[in-house]
């Protein structure tokens, strides 16, 4: 990846099996094309050190994707592949034509104000997990929160506007 504006398309969980195949968490609403046998993935370990791998073979697995990258042969080189960011250009993306969907990178830097219209803080990353996405909000005042991103929570994301509304329940902005 030769741009510094990379977004995460996927996360490598744990090896599975022997053989090298890797269990991958999907970050992306493409995954039959960022996944395609042959693409080259930006890659970006816990440490920093950042790489490339080509998929050589996929297929579904409980919710995920089993991966196998070119010159991943066995459970040990699978083993240190573990937790490694898929990465592509955000230039690669192509827009979203539903209205409810967003780019992680559509999001992160807006704004975030309350349904009263108070400035809460700046969502500072998306973070994808098992149960839900996340908005990471950095405060203001300092400091971090988790705010869950369902519609009963944050009921407007306005991009053009360069602000998200939230809606949260008693006690979730409290730091």
């Amino acid at each position: 990846m030769t741009s510094p504006d990379v977004r995460v398309v996927g996360r490598v969980v744990k090896p599975h099996g022997i053989r090298g195949e890797l269990v991958v968490d999907v970050h992306t609403d493409s995954p039959e094309e960022r996944f395609a046998v042959g693409s080259v993935l930006g890659t970006r370990a816990r440490d920093g050190a950042s790489g490339t791998v080509t998929v050589a073979a996929v297929r579904p697995h409980t919710g995920r994707l089993l991966v196998t990258f070119e010159g991943v042969a066995g459970r040990d080189s699978a083993e240190a592949m573990r937790g490694l960011l898929l990465l592509v250009d955000a230039s690669d993306l192509a827009p979203t034509d539903d209205p409810d969907e967003f780019h992680d990178h559509e999001l992160e830097g807006l704004a975030v104000v309350d349904v009263h219209g108070n400035r809460v803080g700046v969502v500072a990353e998306v973070l994808h997990t098992a149960a839900s996405d996340l908005l990471a909000v950095r405060r203001d005042g300092g400091g971090e929160v988790l705010v869950p991103f369902v519609t009963q929570i944050v009921p407007t994301v306005d991009v053009a506007g360069g602000r998200v509304v939230v809606d949260p329940p008693e006690g979730l902005l409290d730091a």
